[in-house]
């Protein structure tokens, strides 16, 4: 998934944000607790979020969201579509 939209930005799941780039979600995939994780940890419509440190080894990854830093793996991160 990796669409323009109207505004000339695109949207694409979270994992897919390069280091240091920005996006702001749009959407959250799944439901159930995993869901309500997310939405708890404050990802919701608007939020932004920056992609800030990898891992050594690719997963997980450090997010700037609302001042916190909060890692997520790719299966969690995945489920979060933002616009870049």
């Amino acid at each position: 998934m990796d669409q323009a939209n109207g505004n000339g930005r695109k949207t694409m799941p979270l994992h897919m944000v390069p280091m240091g780039g920005l996006g702001e979600v749009r959407t959250l995939l799944g439901g159930g607790n995993a869901r309500r994780r997310l939405l708890d940890l404050g990802l919701i419509e608007g939020t932004r979020v920056e992609a800030i440190r990898r891992s050594p080894s690719g997963d997980p990854t450090a997010y700037q969201i609302r001042g916190a830093v909060i890692a997520l793996r790719s299966e969690e991160a995945s489920k979060i579509i933002v616009e870049a």
